[in-house]
């Protein structure tokens, strides 16, 4: 395979690291119309793409249909489109699909598929290596990393790693990369050259799903959002060098460089916020922003002046101004933002809107759940799905390994039942024809609507209720 060229010189593989993790600024001073923010969305099994000159909806990338949609065996689009990644160059955009086990290459001059991958068990999250010349995929479901020739879309090889792999990193030098767990508490250190584990770093909890260099290189930050903490790991060292207690469902994370100095955003979807923190050897939290509804995914532009932020339940991306620790713009994208990224330079002239089609989703509605006593918490959203509804639960703090029922708007029959994990939470979606529900969660008058969990098989009753929607 020849070497990745940009702008027609080849480029040292620790340069395209540092371009892309940020330690370089280019030559622009703000987002370009020729760069963009695309975001994986899970429900609707899109890659919305955003201009972020203007921070306008250019339109979507359809890699399949919108659930429910994807349950027929004839079906062959993708499924749970998740994850995100993209190569030194930054003409190639990689999609990772975990229902279907895809990894889908998509030109991001043209927004058109070039090609498709299918790999092993619930894949997660992928990157590019620093050369441009492997594409490296954890697969969660799994126990190894699936390396794909970007030239010929063929698995190469596999990497034996910590059970449930959940996103892999690469170090600018060359020599290592950084793969967190989300089964195994624990992060592996890969040898780049040879393709094998080099090193276990014990952490603080089995649950990783998204890691980051800090723009210096000299630190990996991990989120764990099972415990809503971050763990700061030494590059050099290669051991813990402290933890941060953020809160919530802590997802993804971004550094910025910013007036008062380097600073790491946060985001915490359980209390729809983004906090930001200094990074020096003691970090403290400087900031709190509040967002739209379960932000997840986040990434700065390069110039380091906006962070944009997914918005899980709230099918959209808020964009941060770094100076100002402030939201300042909003734009739609599909359902269930996971993974987000900042491309600079994706398009090199015209408009690149070929290949896109326009949105076809509609605004979620969200709702808050209060426990009527108790430090329980929770949230839905609920969504239409064209011929049917459907209400996403997300319960919190509850009665460990217990069932809870879900009633929505005075029905005398559940519309779910959940049974807790052994940390009290539960989440999952109630599918069915639930317009009459739909339309009072979306009524202006906040008496009309009503969602109340009750524990066990207990008749819905607003004094009883463990958790009610906020009237």
């Amino acid at each position: 395979m020849q070497r990745t060229k940009f702008a027609g010189t080849t480029i040292r593989a620790a340069a395209l690291a540092i371009v892309l993790a940020g330690a370089l600024t280019p030559a622009h001073a703000l987002p370009s119309a020729q760069d963009r923010v695309y975001t994986a969305d899970q429900n609707s099994n899109t890659v919305s793409v955003i201009d972020p000159s203007t921070n306008t909806l250019l339109g979507q990338i359809r890699l399949g249909n919108l659930r429910p949609d994807v349950l027929s065996p004839l079906y062959k689009g993708e499924v749970n489109v998740h994850g995100l990644g993209f190569s030194p160059d930054h003409k190639t955009l990689i999609a990772i699909a975990n229902g279907s086990n895809s990894v889908t290459f998509i030109d991001t001059a043209t927004n058109k598929v070039k090609g498709v991958t299918y790999i092993g068990r619930s894949p997660h999250e992928g990157f590019f290596t620093a050369d441009g010349r492997e594409v490296w995929v954890v697969v969660r479901g799994e126990d190894y990393i699936s390396v794909i020739d970007p030239a010929t879309f063929k698995e190469t090889r596999r990497i034996q790693t910590t059970g449930g792999p959940g996103m892999v990193m690469f170090h600018p030098d060359g020599r290592l990369a950084f793969v967190v767990s989300s089964f195994n508490p624990v992060v592996d250190v890969v040898d780049v050259k040879s393709h094998q584990v080099v090193k276990h770093i014990p952490v603080t909890s089995p649950f990783s799903p998204f890691l980051q260099f800090s723009p210096d290189f000299k630190e990996v930050w991990m989120t764990h959002k099972d415990v809503g903490k971050v763990t700061r790991i030494d590059v050099a060292t290669q051991s813990v060098k402290g933890v941060i207690d953020t809160g919530l469902i802590t997802n993804h994370l971004a550094f910025a460089r910013t007036p008062a100095g380097v600073r790491a955003y946060v985001t915490v979807g359980g209390e729809n916020v983004v906090k930001v923190y200094s990074t020096g050897d003691a970090p403290a939290l400087v900031a709190t922003i509040p967002t739209g509804a379960l932000p997840h995914g986040v990434w700065r532009s390069d110039d380091d002046s906006r962070v944009y932020v997914g918005l899980e339940n709230g099918d959209g991306v808020d964009v941060i101004d770094t100076a100002a620790n402030k939201v300042v713009a909003h734009a739609p994208v599909g359902q269930a933002p996971q993974a987000l990224v900042y491309v600079s330079h994706a398009v090199p002239a015209g408009a690149g809107t070929t290949n896109l089609v326009p949105r076809a989703n509609a605004e979620p509605v969200n709702i808050a759940l209060r426990p009527a006593g108790g430090g329980a918490t929770g949230f839905v959203v609920a969504r239409n799905l064209g011929l049917t509804d459907a209400l996403e639960v997300s319960l919190f703090s509850l009665k460990p390994d217990t069932v809870y029922s879900v009633y929505a708007s005075g029905q005398a029959m559940p519309v779910a039942r959940f049974k807790t994990n052994p940390k009290g939470m539960a989440n999952g979606t109630a599918i069915g024809p639930m317009r009459e529900v739909a339309s009072a969660l979306s009524a202006k008058d906040p008496g009309a609507s009503r969602i109340l969990v009750m524990e066990g098989d207990a008749p819905a009753d607003p004094a009883k209720a463990v958790l009610a929607s906020v009237r």
